[in-house]
């Protein structure tokens, strides 16, 4: 009997015990399964690199089909949450947010401009106060999908195998996904099986963002806005964080290599600091949620 309601329960009891690790201890800093990708990442882009895009797809396909064979594997319920903790990174980002937010408050603009280079792919170097503000609710906004809903969508749908391949694919679009001359042709399938794989994601993503704040405005924006962006998933994440806090984001980023004339996001006042306390709580209140609908339908299925 016990067993039976393990099992009935696992999926819930494996969701709330990675994001309670990750409350509690954030990222790994020593030994991280990510920097053993990244190293596996590495070395496939040293044997494969071309100027094209068979050679990606190559490299694409290398570094996520075998992680399918974990299908074959039965992990007990702990081991899976240890998985999941390791994949999402709920609190790290949210420090990282809060380090800008810290320089800012203390008026030092230059460590705030190298803090905000730590989680964004732009040139920060001569941003202005509202631009570093505007690119950490950008990236606190997108990064809450990719880092935690996305990871938590693919545990749910398909266990400890799709969580695994989808932190892969993020990591890959994270490191070839640019639109730059290297990066262009090889980086093009890392880039598209990202965006498919965080296609419903991110739309429960918008939902979820719009459900706790203004729900009408975030929708509004997602709709009318997020198309407007180059990534099909990321501008409807962004433009719906933004419209449920009520600020405004976005505007000309210039990267390596090329200027991205990106929409305004949002409605409302461009972004303050206190915007990006309010993109970290989005993204932390969010898991949760998920956690409790997670638990909602488990007990509705139960009854049914």
């Amino acid at each position: 009997m016990i067993n039976l309601a393990l099992e009935y329960w696992q999926p819930a009891l494996v969701v709330a015990t990675a994001l309670v690790l990750d409350r509690c201890f954030g990222e790994v800093k020593k030994f991280h399964p990510l920097v053993g990708l990244g190293w596996l990442i590495s070395k496939t882009e040293q044997r494969l690199y071309g100027d094209n895009r068979r050679n990606g797809v190559m490299a694409m396909l290398l570094l996520t089909l075998p992680w399918l064979l974990l299908y074959m594997v039965n992990f007990p319920w702990w081991c899976q949450a240890i998985v999941l903790y390791f994949v999402i990174g709920g609190r790290s980002l949210g420090e990282h947010g809060q380090a800008v937010a810290y320089a800012l408050h203390q008026q030092d603009l230059p460590l705030a401009r190298q803090k905000v280079s730590y989680i964004v792919s732009r040139k920060t170097a001569g941003l202005n106060e509202q631009q570093v503000v505007s690119a950490t609710v950008e990236s606190m906004l997108e990064n809450g999908n990719d880092a935690v809903f996305g990871a938590l969508f693919w545990f749910i749908v398909a266990s400890v195998p799709g969580a695994i391949v989808y932190r892969v694919a993020n990591t890959l679009d994270a490191r070839w996904g640019y639109k730059n001359a290297r990066w262009l042709h090889f980086g093009w399938a890392a880039a598209r099986w990202d965006d498919l794989l965080n296609y419903l994601p991110a739309r429960l993503t918008v939902l979820t963002y719009a459900s706790l704040g203004k729900f009408r405005v975030a929708l509004r924006c997602a709709w009318q806005q997020g198309r407007q962006c180059s990534s099909p998933n990321g501008g409807p994440v962004m433009a719906a964080g933004a419209g449920s806090l009520g600020v405004t984001i976005g505007g000309p980023a210039q990267y390596d290599g090329y200027q991205s004339n990106k929409p305004w996001l949002g409605l409302g006042p461009h972004a303050q600091v206190t915007a990006i306390e309010g993109a970290v709580k989005l993204v932390n209140r969010g898991a949760w949620l998920w956690l409790l609908i997670l638990v909602i339908e488990l007990v509705v299925r139960n009854w049914i």
